[in-house]
């Protein structure tokens, strides 16, 4: 059984600035929970170590799409099944809504009871916010 999670948010910050940050995929850790690091291995490929209600997993990713400020998408291609997609819609010059969708196959007791009970969509919503507070922080010019 796949678990899929969705969620949306406005940062206010350029598309520019979103996609940017999104992407330095070695920083996934300041505002993802359970991931432990990302790491790029070669052109379009990724080891992720994450850390979910005390499992640790590695797997690898490919990107499978790539569109600079508008979409970048990835599945697994080594490891438990993993997938993503995060679209970037530019609102205003200094506005961006985000859209994230990802979905993996939760493995043992701990990740299925999670995953019927809502906790994964929980989380993303609560890392997508840390996300915007991230994102907006360091657009902000310094005093």
């Amino acid at each position: 059984m796949t678990s899929t999670v969705n969620s949306t948010i406005d940062v206010e910050v350029p598309v520019a600035v979103a996609y940017a940050r999104w992407t330095d995929f070695e920083r996934f850790p300041d505002f993802l929970s359970g991931i432990d690091s990302v790491t790029r291995t070669g052109e379009g490929m990724l080891h992720w170590k994450v850390s979910i209600g005390g499992v640790e997993r590695e797997f690898d990713a490919a990107v499978i799409d790539e569109q600079p400020n508008r979409v970048i998408s990835w599945k697994s291609v080594a490891g438990p099944e993993h997938s993503g997609a995060v679209v970037f819609e530019e609102l205003a010059a200094d506005r961006t809504r985000i859209d994230v969708t990802m979905g993996w196959e939760p493995e043992g007791f701990v990740e299925k009871v999670g995953a019927a009970i809502n906790v994964d969509q929980r989380q993303v919503d609560k890392d997508l916010t840390e996300f915007k507070r991230l994102v907006e922080h360091e657009q902000r010019p310094s005093v």
